[in-house]
């Protein structure tokens, strides 16, 4: 009998799948509901006097951040482990993920990474480059929803059980 992944690390897995799923729901609805609205130059320039927009922008930098770590530290890492590949890395794992399919570009979620420094208040600083990388994030988050699929459909053709 050969082993498809190894059965140690499935429970892991489906929990992390199961928290990645909870918090791109979190992230698809900051998502819809910031943009929704009618974002340009003059709406970014104006978020210091709007408090209840800077909020909502807020809560999709920090969602969308919060997705990224728990897929790049936990879900992507767990998911090597069961099918028996060792990353100590990000860079390892990303690279694991991308070569299995798993994630459709290692270079995109880097990029997508860097975009967290230029959404923490840099609206504040630099308006036209925080328009920019929102919009950015904004696509970045399909990756990310993307990413979540794939690892569910394979977890359902494993038949994982924790």
């Amino acid at each position: 009998m050969s082993l498809r992944y190894l059965p140690e690390h499935a429970q892991a897995t489906l929990l992390a799948l199961d928290l990645a799923h909870k918090e791109a729901a979190h992230l698809r609805y900051s998502q819809t509901t910031l943009f929704a609205l009618p974002i340009n130059l003059a709406w970014v320039q104006d978020l210091s006097q709007q408090p209840e927009l800077a909020e909502k922008v807020e809560a999709f930098v920090s969602r969308f951040g919060r997705l990224q770590d728990h897929l790049g530290d936990k879900l992507l890492t767990r998911l090597a482990a069961l099918m028996g590949e060792n990353s100590k890395t990000l860079l390892d794992t990303l690279a694991i993920a991308e070569k299995a399919g798993w994630l459709a570009s290692a270079d995109a979620f880097i990029a997508a990474r860097k975009l967290r420094n230029a959404l923490v208040h840099e609206y504040m600083l630099d308006a036209q480059n925080f328009l920019e990388s929102l919009f950015a994030a904004q696509k970045a988050c399909q990756m990310f929803f993307d990413t979540i699929e794939t690892v569910q459909t394979l977890a359902d053709q494993l038949a994982l059980a924790g």
